[in-house]
């Protein structure tokens, strides 16, 4: 008798973020981008298309409160998704490390990464315009196929090499931390936000 398992699952989280304002959302990024010098200089120093606040501000819910009206919602997703990865929490709980804006224009990449130190990591999509770049995950397993050959472009989703996810507007991805993703040349004329964040065991 033949018996083919699917083992070592790599679990992806999304849903709908939950009730919030998305107009106010996406005023208050281009707010934030606007004054944020800091952040502005440490984009065009790193050659950061576009902007990012990962480098500058930590205080995001403090600023704005839709900021903490995302992290509220954005906490029960996380202990959601925790419970589905049947992590032992150890009485302990998986709390916001930190969370930043993304804004990508046309031509804009954010290239292959992980996010180190962290459990869970996500992102919660503001605007997407039409041609803006899904997201790209990437199998772990892909430096240890040596002399593997390519996969069918049809196989099955979970034998794929790539995945990419294209999220619309409210959406919320999740993923641990150690999965390693990219975003794509954003092939739209507008600007592609994003909120990304991290979650740490505490």
């Amino acid at each position: 008798m033949t018996n083919i398992r699917s083992l070592f699952a790599t679990r992806l989280y999304q849903s709908t973020l939950g009730p919030f304002d998305a107009a106010e959302l996406r005023a208050s990024c281009y707010s934030i981008a606007e004054d944020d010098d800091a952040g502005n200089e440490w984009c065009e120093a790193n050659d950061f298309p576009g902007y990012t606040s990962y480098a500058s501000l930590t205080d995001l819910p403090w600023r704005f409160p839709i900021f903490q009206a995302v992290v509220d919602q954005l906490d029960k997703h996380v202990a959601a998704f925790a419970e589905d990865l049947e992590f032992d929490l150890d009485d302990r709980k998986l709390v916001l490390e930190d969370i930043w804006i993304n804004i990508l224009p046309e031509g804009g990449i954010h290239t292959s990464h992980i996010h180190p130190h962290s459990v869970i990591s996500g992102t919660t999509y503001v605007k997407m315009p039409e041609g803006a770049s899904a997201l790209k995950l990437e199998d772990p397993r892909a430096q240890m196929m040596m002399a593997s050959p390519s996969r069918k472009k049809d196989a099955r989703e979970e034998l794929k090499q790539f995945v990419y996810v294209k999220p619309s507007v409210g959406d919320v991805l999740l993923w641990e931390s150690w999965l390693r993703h990219e975003v794509p040349m954003n092939m739209s004329e507008d600007d592609r936000i994003s909120v990304s964040f991290n979650y740490k065991w505490e």
